[in-house]
Order: structure tokens, then C-alpha cells, then sequence
């Protein structure tokens, strides 16, 4: 079959107009599923486990001494806290962070960058920065990539106050 078919209503069918929704989930996922493993090997080429790593060592960096708080984190990121746990357990054990618990009874937990962690995403950002541009400005223009970014954004910050970080 030719790509990208002409007719897609073989896919959902279109006798609900909001059957665009569907489509527009199950292309988000096969486009995730598509380009996440090239740009997720480049990281690890670069010592980053998960691509989450860099923005988890980005956000602790930038909170300097005053460390960054993990629930704050979460809803920065929107990881849900038993991942996010998980990969900064990782973090610890590779030695990029350390994590300090506060005895407040409510299990707060802060992140610190360590001194091997530090300017660690600036050193990598090179190599990150080229593979997403590769990988898809083979597909799209720069408007294209622009306008898709202001929509995608409506996706997670509808409704909320804040502005997400680029």
C-alpha cells in the first residue's frame, strides 16, 4: 500500500466525526514507537540510559543548592512517581544524583546534582540535538515542526497555569 494512502477511513472509518481523536492517538503512538528507539540510541551511545535522564539531570541542575523536589518533578514531567523513582534510583547508582529525604512524615524526597552529574546534559546535548533535528527534518519543515509543537503543547498544559519548558 502506497504511504501515505489517500483515503485513511479504512483505518477508523468516519461515520463519527470524532473518530479523528482515535487517529490522532494511535499516530502519536506509532510515531513514538517509531522515532523513540533512534533518538534512545543515541543517548545511551552518550552513557544516558532513558532519554527521561536528561531532562531529570536538567531540571536538578537548574534547581542548584536548593535541590529539586521529586513530587515537583513529576508534574514537571509528567512521569508518574513509581517510574520516576525508578530512574533516579538509576541515576543515584550511576552517581549523577543524590537524593535526600526530608523527615517531615510525608516522605519528601529532594534531588541533588552530584559532581559527575553536572553539565552532564550540556556535554550530550550536541549529540541529542542532531539526532531529533535528523530525525525529523527528513519529515518536516520548520513551520511544520512548529506548528506541531503549539498543538501537541494543548495536549498537557490545557487548562493549567504554566507554560512547559522547551
Amino acid at each position: 500500500m502506497p504511504y501515505p494512502p489517500k483515503d485513511w477511513s479504512h483505518f477508523f472509518g468516519d461515520d463519527d466525526p470524532k473518530i479523528g481523536y482515535n487517529r490522532l492517538w494511535f499516530f502519536l503512538m506509532r510515531a513514538h514507537r517509531k522515532i523513540y528507539p533512534k533518538i534512545s540510541k543515541v543517548l545511551r551511545d552518550e552513557g544516558m540510559s532513558d532519554p527521561i535522564w536528561y531532562e531529570i539531570l536538567m531540571y536538578v541542575e537548574k534547581a542548584g543548592d536548593a535541590g529539586q523536589p521529586m513530587a515537583s518533578l513529576e508534574n514537571e514531567l509528567y512521569v508518574p512517581q513509581y517510574a520516576l523513582s525508578r530512574h533516579i534510583s538509576r541515576m543515584e547508582k550511576a552517581g549523577y544524583i543524590r537524593r535526600t529525604y526530608l523527615s517531615d512524615g510525608r516522605r519528601k524526597q529532594v534531588l541533588f546534582i552530584t559532581e559527575d552529574g553536572k553539565g552532564i546534559h550540556g556535554r550530550i546535548w550536541p549529540a541529542y540535538l542532531d539526532a531529533i533535528q535528523t530525525e525529523f527534518s527528513e519529515k518536516l519543515t520548520t513551520d511544520e515542526a512548529y506548528d506541531l509543537a503549539h498543538k501537541m503543547v494543548k495536549l498537557f498544559v490545557q487548562g493549567e497555569s504554566e507554560q512547559p519548558a522547551p
